[in-house]
């Protein structure tokens, strides 16, 4: 499974770079906004550092909702670095907009995915990914992870090649559970991904471990 960190801002996406796992980034129009960032130079120019930083897929999202300028939007995207990849929002132009770059071969994040039946025509669309939204169905008492295994079945059912990007991951067992079901990415804040690291018995055993070297001295 690809880990991806879903932030705009640097140092933590520097964090995970060094630990050596990281796959890609994704980002969004709240994020950048939390980072101060503000205009489409300094929005482009800021992409364009985070390609600099990680060598994967860097997701970044069209702000415009009509089929021509998410055509527009996204095409001066995709000039911003090779691994710029368009996301695309699941609307109708949206659907269009997804067969037009893959037509093209432009890589496409179709994001604001909230059902199966939305993941299935996203695939037909030529969508390279997918982002389900797990912790914002569990906010209204939908089970998220439910989706996962419904897109899940639709794609090894027919062979698409889609990947299924779990998105708003809240916590680890989130990060766990999406690898069970056999999610091909997650992308998460860094805390989740961090919080991976922790059991009590390490920390325990890591302690004794320290303490019983000393009686090596």
């Amino acid at each position: 499974m690809k880990f991806f960190i879903d932030t705009a801002n640097l140092e933590q996406i520097k964090e995970a770079q060094d630990l050596g796992i990281l796959d890609g980034v994704t980002t969004n129009p709240s994020l950048m906004a939390k980072e101060g960032i503000k205009g489409t130079e300094a929005i482009n120019a800021h992409y364009k550092t985070i390609c600099e930083i990680v060598d994967g897929d860097i997701s970044a999202e069209v702000l415009s909702t009509t089929y021509e300028e998410m055509i527009k939007e996204g095409e001066e995207l995709a000039k911003i670095h090779p691994n710029i990849v368009v996301k695309i929002p699941m609307i109708k132009d949206g659907v269009k907009a997804l067969k037009y770059f893959s037509d093209r071969g432009i890589k496409t994040n179709c994001t604001l995915i909230f059902s199966a039946g939305q993941a299935l025509l996203a695939a037909k669309a030529g969508a390279n990914y997918v982002s389900p939204f797990l912790g914002r169905l569990d906010d209204i008492s939908v089970d998220g992870l439910n989706l996962i295994n419904e897109i899940r079945t639709i794609y090894d059912n027919y062979g698409y090649d889609t990947e299924i990007l779990a998105a708003s991951i809240r916590h680890s067992m989130h990060i766990i559970d999406c690898a069970k079901l056999g999610a091909d990415v997650i992308t998460s804040p860094l805390g989740p991904i961090l919080s991976l690291l922790n059991h009590p018995l390490t920390d325990k055993g890591l302690a004794q471990f320290i303490e019983d070297s000393k009686k090596m001295a």
